[in-house]
């Protein structure tokens, strides 16, 4: 496989960037960016890795932004993979392997090469393309993405469209583009008790059973039905726990972690206040700390989203479908800055997983997507 895009995608893999650790990978990307005129900005800021870079001017047409990470996760014991994580392999049926294959040194690779591409053949193109590449998007994502959109914005930087190259795709390539994603919102929950000797409950106040029917209100409680883009929101018991590990000892205090994946028909301070409402209602005396990783974001079928899905259609044959499911991702921060989002990549079956891996022709088939979406919106 000599193509371009697989060259890259194999290159960046080799580098061990784990989060918030870049390595070479965005150095790399400015190697390639630089000689085809691109203005370079390095935001690093404490320990990660930022790139903004674009190539035109917006004052002659609109901004389509390509944006991405170059960290990935651990790839956990190495002895579990059938080729070494960090060393990229193609097997004999086209497929490679390896850490960020999937998630997402490909999609990072194909946005790159396509704009190598669209610039050679379109030097003076109309509007800007841009690239925003972090290196902390599996990490806290608290120096990344979120800091140079604050920037961008405070310097009245205008971006248009924006792709992020997330792995998004289903059963084959193209089969959905990410239009929107829920919001993300989590509560760390102490009841408190009174310990004690279980042979003497009299003397002794046991918070999992205080909680108890305020926990079965809260799980069966139907937050919202949501709407034509957003499932229902949900809300789910991640983490719980009390006691000392003894037999004989009633708890003192009874932790309780969850999250809610909220849709668009509610706010964090709706669901904060229901929350407060129930606990209250059950006479609970409790310590409670909420952390927002994102709230929802839309982008309903316009220009980018009618763009992507008519060059799936030209290079795959594919009708896609919209879709909200799934995690947060860096569009949470962009979508911000008012700019149409979308999340478009290949399949998502392996990421994070021991040998996750990615079709080389789907990396070759995406750059071609890629390239036909810059057509289609700085062209026009």
């Amino acid at each position: 496989m000599n193509e371009p895009v697989i060259v890259l995608t194999k290159a960046l893999i080799a580098e061990k960037s784990i989060s918030p650790d870049d390595k070479n990978c965005q150095k790399m990307i400015i190697e390639r960016l630089k000689p085809l005129g691109f203005i370079i900005e390095e935001v690093n800021i404490g320990q990660t890795k930022n790139l903004w870079a674009y190539h035109g001017n917006n004052a002659t047409g609109k901004t389509l932004m390509f944006a991405g990470h170059t960290d990935v996760v651990p790839a956990g014991d190495e002895s579990k993979w059938c080729y070494p994580p960090f060393s990229p392999t193609i097997d004999e049926n086209g497929i490679l392997y390896g850490r960020g294959a999937s998630d997402m040194k490909s999609g990072v690779a194909a946005m790159v090469c396509a704009a190598e591409d669209f610039v050679k053949q379109h030097p003076n193109h109309a509007g800007r393309v841009a690239f925003l590449i972090t290196s902390d998007e599996e990490a806290d994502a608290a120096d990344g993405t979120i800091k140079v959109v604050d920037l961008l914005i405070k310097r009245q930087e205008r971006v248009d469209y924006c792709i992020v190259g997330e792995p998004s795709s289903d059963v084959v390539l193209g089969d959905q583009i990410k239009n929107g994603r829920r919001g993300s919102l989590t509560a760390n929950l102490i009841i408190h008790g009174i310990q004690g000797h279980v042979a003497y409950p009299h003397l002794a106040d046991n918070p999992v059973h205080r909680f108890a029917p305020a926990l079965n209100e809260l799980v069966n409680t139907v937050w919202d039905e949501g709407n034509q883009y957003f499932p229902q929101t949900t809300m789910q018991i991640a983490n719980i726990n009390g006691g000392t590990g003894a037999e004989n000892v009633v708890p003192g205090d009874l932790k309780v972690q969850f999250n809610f994946r909220y849709s668009s028909e509610l706010t964090d301070i709706a669901i904060k206040t229901r929350v407060e409402q129930i606990l209250q209602k059950h006479n609970l005396h409790y310590t409670l700390a909420w952390r927002l990783s994102g709230h929802p974001f839309l982008t309903p079928q316009g220009e980018l989203t009618n763009a992507a899905a008519s060059a799936i259609k030209e290079l795959t044959n594919i009708e896609t479908k919209l879709s909200t499911s799934g995690g947060t991702s860096d569009g949470r921060f962009i979508a911000k800055m008012g700019c149409q989002v979308i999340e478009l990549g290949v399949l998502n079956k392996t990421i994070h997983k021991v040998n996750e891996n990615a079709n080389c022709q789907d990396i070759i088939t995406l750059t071609a997507i890629y390239n036909r979406i810059l057509e289609k919106l700085l062209l026009a």
